[in-house]
């Protein structure tokens, strides 16, 4: 017996006669053409010039007059091949380039060539997450790398899924959360429960706010608890708000720790945290989406001690690992399956329960989505390639730059960190030579919160570098230096600190 198709099956029978669809047609031949040629424009202008220190990070263009050079106007008919491929040409060159050494202003930063080989891959195979029978390598393949990246946590059993970006993973975990301390808001709604009270640090993200707003907790019912002067959470103030919301008539269910906060990368002290969330019956949950690939170091993951104590965990590995967007995981210690019984819905259609495999292989349904893009193979096929060890060599690379620049910056006049690095975030304020021991007059700090936004500006405008600055907890703005790129070199650092001073010395 052959498993091959017979070939009457590759021909239809139309109203015209019989057509041979194992033929390629004309549009065909010319789409494989514009994918070929449009693949050589994208290597060329967005990889390779992309990571090009001698290129430009940003081709700036005032909004108008992108919209003018990018002629972005949809009309009744297409264009011609060669104007697409200059479409592609123009998307490259006027994007900003994230892969450049020299872009040092988000959470990502950098290519790997492996990653963004399965991204392509993923692309080019356009198939969703949520069962076996559409996608059977990922959901095979989601599983092992879920277990990998619990097995770095301290947990041999749990569960977890990849979400679309770390303010979702954040989300479900207080959705998780809420459903594990009332199982009866699922069928009888927000009216069955009591008020409820989450607690974060005033340093932490703000999907904490998004998700207490968006599930209808309300965001007044968040208690932020004070950190220390380098943005770490107080486990003594914790437990006062814990005090003051009971006081207030609110159930204390929800604690979200972070683990490197976005602006100065911050660790909070997860085992005193986790202490009291035990002793408060609370869920415990670590936003690790920033800091999490310290988990990879065994030089480094002392700044997580504790966080295998846990409830759950949010973890970018599209952040430090450089995996590429999206790449967010869900991780859970719960073997109860509460993740599927909080999110299900038995869609019938697509879940059916006398499938000829193991419907337990069909996954969707712990999502809150449906359609789920496949988001495991660009970080299966990088750790395939780099190994265990390769990333942790990523990891330390970045710890080892940063010190390097911080011993430089504190060489140089003018260069003021707001507070000593834990990570790889490096806050500081640059002080012009008009404000130097200027610090006692009154305009003093309204004219240093101009320099950062004036620099800013020089730089993105010259497209020499990209690098982000905000204010904080009555700071005035200053700038937050991310270093994760391993292509970064020395020679980058001593540049960041050069064009720092050249763009601000005359302010």
């Amino acid at each position: 017996m052959t498993s091959a198709i017979p070939k009457e099956y590759g021909v239809q029978n139309g109203v015209n006669g019989l057509h041979n669809l194992s033929e390629p047609n004309e549009q065909q031949s010319h789409g494989e053409l514009f994918l070929t040629e449009a693949f050589k424009v994208i290597v060329e202008e967005a990889v390779r010039k992309g990571t090009d220190v001698n290129e430009k990070v940003c081709e700036w263009q005032e909004p108008e007059q992108l919209r003018a050079l990018l002629d972005l106007e949809l009309r009744e008919h297409g264009e011609s091949h060669k104007q697409l491929l200059q479409r592609v040409r123009d998307v490259a060159k006027y994007s900003v380039k994230t892969n450049h050494p020299r872009f040092f202003n988000q959470l990502f930063a950098g290519v790997d060539y492996h990653a963004l080989t399965g991204r392509l891959l993923t692309e080019t195979l356009n198939t969703s997450q949520y069962t076996y029978e559409v996608a059977p390598v990922f959901v095979l393949m989601e599983d092992v790398v879920l277990q990998k990246l619990r097995s770095l946590l301290g947990w041999n059993e749990g569960d977890g899924i990849f979400c679309p970006g770390g303010s979702i993973s954040n989300m479900c975990a207080m959705n998780v959360a809420r459903y594990w301390a009332f199982p009866q808001v699922k069928t009888q709604g927000l009216w069955a429960l009591p008020r409820l009270a989450i607690f974060t640090s005033q340093e932490s993200h703000y999907s904490t706010k998004k998700a207490a707003a968006f599930l209808g907790i309300g965001i007044d019912n968040i208690y932020h608890v004070k950190v220390n002067e380098s943005g770490c959470m107080i486990p003594e103030d914790l437990e006062a708000k814990i005090v003051l919301a009971k006081s207030q008539g609110a159930v204390p269910f929800y604690v979200n720790a972070t683990s490197g906060t976005t602006v100065q990368g911050a660790f909070d002290p997860l085992e005193r945290i986790a202490d009291i969330s035990e002793r408060n019956g609370m869920w415990m949950h670590v936003d690790a989406a920033w800091g999490g690939s310290v988990l990879l170091s065994q030089k480094h993951r002392h700044l997580v001690s504790g966080i295998e104590r846990a409830n759950s965990v949010t973890w970018n590995p599209h952040k430090m690992m450089m995996a590429g967007l999206q790449c967010s995981v869900f991780l859970l210690r719960d073997t109860t399956n509460l993740l599927m019984r909080c999110h299900c819905a038995n869609a019938t259609y697509l879940f059916q329960q006398d499938k000829f495999y193991d419907i337990s292989l069909d996954t969707g349904d712990k999502s809150i989505q449906c359609g789920r893009k496949v988001d495991c193979l660009k970080l299966w096929l990088m750790w395939k390639a780099e190994g265990s060890q390769g990333l942790a060599e990523r990891v330390e690379k970045a710890f080892a730059h940063t010190s390097a620049l911080v011993e430089e910056m504190k060489k140089r006049e003018g260069f003021q960190l707001v507070s000593e690095p834990q990570f790889v975030n490096v806050c500081f304020w640059y002080i012009p030579p008009s404000l130097r021991g200027k610090e006692n007059n009154a305009d003093y700090q309204d004219r240093l919160a101009k320099v950062a936004p004036t620099i800013k500006e020089r730089m993105v405008k010259q497209g020499t570098m990209m690098l982000g600055y905000q204010p904080l907890e009555g700071r005035v703005n200053f700038f937050r230096m991310v270093i994760l790129n391993p292509q970064l070199t020395k020679r980058d650092m001593i540049f960041f600190l050069d064009e720092i001073e050249r763009l601000g010395k005359d302010l």
